[in-house]
């Protein structure tokens, strides 16, 4: 692996959004164990059964179960060039084992990017999203509110909220989140790899601010 590049944010932050958009433009693989786990849940496989439990509590999937998944999809053909990383790791010792992974490559990782946004904002963005049931566009009571409530405007089905959207769930995974994620950042800090980018501006500011970063911190992209 040439490259490795992570993403840092609370739920809300909008990394899934900036971390695609990061690994577009410079070419390298979206590995989102958010994105993972819901495809597991989903196809109801045993890791995806093991995970839910814990997402739809708010809590964080424990570490085994993460570092599996994750290490499993780095080892794929696709990665070798470079992955951007969202939502992992998300504790020290998924840091640790990553750190392991990458050393075990002759590699390490280059930048960690902290995307920071006030805890208030986060629960606003967090607990106000919709899905449709039928084609799963999203929605945004505040950002990006269906013409017709309850309703899509792209295939006119019923929006719903999932268990970990609602405002207790979400206030809770951000109490996780802080608790367990904040040493991780001081992980890379201690590291001499993380930056940080202020993630309440617009999305098109924090993408620009995040570009910057990326092109004084790695040089390989």
């Amino acid at each position: 692996m040439l490259t490795c590049v992570i993403l840092i944010g609370a739920p809300g932050a909008g990394k899934g959004t900036q971390a695609l958009t990061m690994a577009q433009t410079a070419n390298l693989v979206h590995v989102a164990s958010g994105d993972m786990f819901r495809e597991a849940m989903g196809k109801r496989t045993l890791r995806g059964l093991q995970a839910k439990v814990y997402v739809d509590r708010g809590e964080l999937v424990p570490d085994n179960v993460t570092v599996a998944m994750v290490l499993d999809r780095l080892s794929q053909k696709d990665a070798e060039q470079g992955v951007v990383l969202d939502g992992f790791p998300r504790t020290v010792a998924q840091a640790e084992a990553l750190d392991r992974v990458l050393d075990a490559e002759g590699t390490k990782v280059d930048l960690a990017l902290n995307l920071s946004v006030p805890g208030d904002e986060l629960l606003r963005r967090l607990s106000g999203r919709w899905l449709c049931r039928q084609c799963q566009a999203s929605y945004h009571e505040v950002f990006n509110p269906s013409a017709q409530p309850g309703k899509c405007d792209r295939c006119g089905g019923d929006l719903y909220q999932r268990d970990d959207d609602r405002v207790e769930t979400a206030r809770h995974r951000l109490e996780v989140y802080f608790e367990q994620t904040t040493p991780v950042i001081e992980y890379y800090r201690r590291r001499g790899v993380l930056d940080e980018v202020d993630g309440s501006k617009d999305i098109s500011e924090v993408g620009a601010a995040i570009r910057q970063v990326v092109k004084r911190r790695v040089v390989s992209i």
